[in-house]
């Protein structure tokens, strides 16, 4: 069998990896892929947002399955590409990647079909964002609509911060046209918790849980970035909160998608606020959440290619997942200045130091070769993953292995996992 995954960051490392697992997978491809990709896949060098001349890749060598890990291809359609040639491929068409390329679609879906989530309002025009701002309570929500890499959100905690918000997303277009239109949302206090979902377009298998870590420094300060680590399990995402979630919140979701004439096959990912009312929606995604896949697929006993051809033969209701009894944690390693500016080009030393060590990974997200070397080519370079038979011990394997690998401009939040102490 062979799989072509599209993308280049640490969750389609992720996804090598464990597609490597499955013993009827005997060549992977990765476009474009990157320095740690290539230990399992063979990197082509084709765009993400290149679907004709991928979609001849795979008919030229014949891909038995395409993944598509990143969010831009899949909102932007790469799956109807594919599936007009005749390919099999994982994930939602484009009028199912909505979900996740539309917060206002979303926001609306779930008020349609009474799925719970914070209250709000969309807008298209400023003038009218800023005139509703006056009469909001504060602290409040500012989304751009679209794709903008995990950091167009803005937590404002006064008028002039929230004015300052639709001037920066719907006027300064800083997140480009995602900021065309913008959701003003009410600020929900609780706990953060992230779960992936296989989808089949009528049944869903939830993954385990795990919480990411978005804001650049520790305490939670700084910048929104695409997430600086996680852990999983959520200690907070009980039995109760799941019984809850599965009948008002993920299975609702699933239908209400096909109801919407947009059947979802592929990832779902339900973002969570456990909020003193219950468990709201903050948000979806569309595929798997990076760096939550670093922490899921390492404990996932289930096999991956398995499950995902279950999804889109529409079968997937005679699975089970199954995760080890264990945590992980990851701890991104990042280049100092991200989510701003960054030097490029580092040499990354140390990574041999991972080989042979089980539960220990060093998933790469923005790294490239240079004359025979590995050096850094994003802001967020590794994510230095490890499992444990707890928490705890899981986090200390983690920073741990972080002390393993160097570069220039090195930067992580020393913080990662600071709930699982709260959880006592």
């Amino acid at each position: 069998m062979k799989v072509l995954i599209v993308g280049s960051g640490g969750r389609e490392n992720a996804i090598a990896w464990k597609a490597a697992q499955n013993p009827k997978v005997e060549k992977i491809y990765c476009a474009p892929g990157n320095a740690g990709i290539a230990s399992y896949a063979q990197c082509v060098d084709i765009g993400a947002m290149e679907f004709e001349k991928l979609a001849a890749f795979a008919k030229d060598n014949n891909i038995d399955l395409t993944i598509i890990g990143m969010d831009d291809p899949l909102v932007g359609g790469i799956v109807d590409v594919f599936e007009r040639e005749g390919l099999r491929v994982f994930g939602p068409r484009k009028n199912a990647a909505i979900l996740e390329g539309s917060k206002a679609f979303s926001k609306d879906l779930m008020k349609k079909y009474h799925i719970p989530t914070a209250a709000y309002e969309n807008f298209d025009d400023p003038k009218a964002a800023l005139e509703y701002l006056k009469t909001a309570k504060f602290p409040i929500v500012l989304k751009a609509d679209g794709l903008a890499l995990g950091k167009g959100v803005l937590i404002c905690n006064t008028l002039e911060e929230a004015c300052a918000g639709v001037k920066t997303i719907m006027e300064d277009k800083q997140f480009g046209a995602a900021g065309n239109r913008m959701v003003i949302e009410e600020f929900m206090t609780g706990r953060e918790v992230s779960v992936l979902s296989f989808v089949d377009g009528k049944t869903i298998r939830t993954m385990t849980s795990a919480q990411d870590h978005k804001r650049a420094k520790d305490g939670d300060e700084g910048l929104n970035t695409g997430g600086m680590g996680t852990f999983s399990p959520s200690p907070f995402y009980t039995k109760e909160v799941d019984d809850f979630c599965q009948k008002y919140i993920y299975q609702p979701t699933v239908d209400a998608m096909a109801a919407e004439g947009r059947p979802f096959v592929g990832i779902i990912f339900f973002g969570l606020m456990l909020t003193q009312d219950g468990p709201k929606v903050l948000e979806y995604n569309a595929r798997f959440g990076d760096p939550e896949a670093q922490v899921v697929l390492p404990r996932m006993k289930t096999d991956m290619i398995e499950i995902m051809e279950a999804c889109i033969d529409g079968r997937l209701s005679d699975y089970e997942l199954e995760f080890e009894d264990n945590a992980a944690v990851c701890v991104v390693l990042a280049s100092d200045g991200y989510p701003v500016s960054y030097e490029k080009g580092c040499e990354i030393r140390g990574l041999e130091n991972f080989r042979g060590k089980d539960g220990y990974y060093a998933f790469h997200a923005g790294t490239a070769f240079r004359d025979g070397k590995i050096v850094t080519n994003g802001g967020r370079v590794l994510g230095v993953t490890a499992t444990g038979k707890t928490l705890k011990e899981a986090r200390a394997n983690a920073y741990k292995a972080t002390e393993w690998v160097e570069f220039d401009n090195k930067y992580m939040r020393h913080d990662i996992g600071k709930a699982i102490d709260e959880a006592e």
